[in-house]
């Protein structure tokens, strides 16, 4: 063992590593050097050569000294080798001499992610650039897992880069005014890479394990940060519950298994744990937003015996409370769900018929539409919706559901209206 704790020579092992220690390095870098961008093209190239040396041998006593180092030296050679920038010679050359130097043990993840977050980012930019900057994911990596070139993905990540370049936000926390608003940002953000990652909007496996556990791991250092912030623990708790059910949704072929059919003794009973003690430490305790509010949801969920045993009315009175805080068209949608649960499908179903304007052809509008218009006996209806639903998905899996389901309403159908 090394002094990290960490048994030498396993990729796996190198591989977590890095993460962990990419947004340390990143910090260390801007904070000293202050270009976000060229900091964190150092940074990756550190990171690739740690991955090429490191599991061939034991690691370096000190991994995240010799990540600033290499990382250092990665900068100091960029200015060096670039004509327009001779000027910086002299600075590049301080830079050199303190390569040596004792580097501070401060993280500054925080800081990272509310950059890599920024207001003036989309989603799509914000999501990558934290992949890529906190994450440790190279640019590679990210690319396959949007399904999208390696080019394409590079250009993304360089627009977001040059958009924070541009804002010329100082590398530090953002006043406390600012702070609330820029935390929802980083939340959000983790959000959508959770959802992601627990069900992929395209391509042919139903999830991709590797981005929501990056989701969770992000989280946790969230919450390391801001430990006393109840949506930051209500995200976190809201990830725990719904990865635990990762094992019971897929078959052994890897198609899509709904909640109601899944073998509950399957779940991950450790995340559940950690997740319920979680939200019931937040809850109670002040205001709950949403996130709190959809992990209370999951956590009754995730204590029913089943699917017909779960408190059906206490997930209606919280979708209530989450439907008048979001007026989000997804929240209304799953209010619908639980309240056909409650008072039958067809009080379900009036409910989804004021989605169509605010939802249009979404998949999942029509799938649920599907399962009530089954409930309520109208199986002809139910496997048209089913069909449209199937055509508006590009996840495989769920498509291959879908399909399947529209196909065994259709022969239903069929069947009972011969002689």
């Amino acid at each position: 063992m090394t002094s990290t704790g960490r048994a030498t020579g396993r990729t796996g092992d190198t591989e977590g590593l890095l993460r962990e220690l990419a947004p340390q390095v990143l910090g260390t870098l801007v904070r000293r050097y202050g270009d976000f961008a060229d900091c964190e093209d150092a940074v990756q190239e550190a990171l690739i050569a740690a991955a090429a040396e490191w599991p061939s041998g034991s690691l370096p006593d000190n991994p995240r000294g010799w990540l600033i180092r290499v990382a250092s030296r990665r900068l100091a050679n960029l200015y060096r080798g670039d004509v327009a920038r001779r000027r910086r010679e002299e600075l590049a050359a301080s830079w050199s001499l303190s390569l040596a130097e004792p580097t501070q043990e401060r993280d500054d993840t925080l800081i990272l992610m509310l950059m890599c977050c920024h207001p003036s980012l989309t989603p799509a930019a914000a999501i990558p650039l934290t992949l890529r900057a906190v994450g440790g994911l190279t640019t590679r990596e990210i690319a396959a897992a949007f399904l999208v070139a390696e080019p394409t993905m590079a250009q993304r990540i360089s627009r977001a880069k040059a958009t924070i370049k541009a804002s010329a936000e100082p590398f530090a926390l953002p006043p406390p005014d600012q702070l609330p608003d820029r935390l929802r940002s980083v939340l959000h953000v983790l959000y959508l890479l959770f959802n992601e990652g627990y069900t992929t909007s395209s391509g042919p496996d139903l999830a991709r394990s590797d981005l929501s556990g990056e989701a969770i791991r992000l989280a946790r250092i969230m919450r390391a940060s801001v430990p006393d912030d109840r949506e930051v623990t209500g995200l976190l708790a809201l990830m725990l519950l719904t990865e635990a059910r990762r094992p019971a949704r897929t078959g052994p072929d890897g198609d899509l298994i709904p909640l109601a059919e899944q073998d509950r003794a399957l779940w991950d009973a450790a995340p559940i744990t950690e997740g319920v003690a979680l939200i019931s430490g937040v809850l109670g305790s002040g205001h709950a937003g949403e996130y709190q509010l959809q992990a209370a949801i999951a956590a009754i969920h995730d204590q029913a015996p089943s699917h017909a045993a779960t408190d059906w009315p206490q997930i209606l009175a919280i979708y209530d409370l989450l439907e008048t805080m979001t007026a989000n068209p997804m929240v209304a949608l799953n209010r619908a769900v639980a309240t056909a649960m409650v008072n039958g499908p067809e009080a379900g179903l009036a409910l989804i018929d004021g989605l169509d304007a605010r939802l249009g052809d979404h998949h999942r509008l029509h799938s649920v539409r599907a399962h009530l218009l089954e409930q309520a006996g109208d199986i002809g209806a139910a496997a048209a919706e089913f069909s449209a639903a199937a055509a508006r998905t590009n996840n495989l899996r769920e498509r291959h559901y879908l399909a399947t389901q529209a196909a065994r309403l259709a022969t239903e159908s069929r069947t009972a209206t011969q002689p």
